[in-house]
């Protein structure tokens, strides 16, 4: 994780607030890393990226660039 993301983390838990990573988030950031690993084994081919959220992510609003659009 990048500063700006664990110090907004940490600020949402002082403050009380919803975090701006939830279960999803940090499920599909811990992917990576064994995702490689196969992509890797298999000769470098593309390895399907597990939607945890049963496309619910596309519901999801901005968390860290907050504008009028969304």
């Amino acid at each position: 994780m990048d500063f700006f993301v664990i110090h907004a983390f940490i600020e949402s838990i002082k403050r009380q607030t919803p975090t701006p990573l939830n279960v999803y988030d940090a499920a599909c950031w811990s992917a990576i890393s064994p995702l490689s690993e196969k992509s890797i084994e298999l000769g470098n081919q593309t390895v399907d990226f597990p939607d945890f959220t049963g496309g619910q992510w596309m519901l999801n609003k901005p968390v860290f660039a907050l504008n009028d659009e969304y």
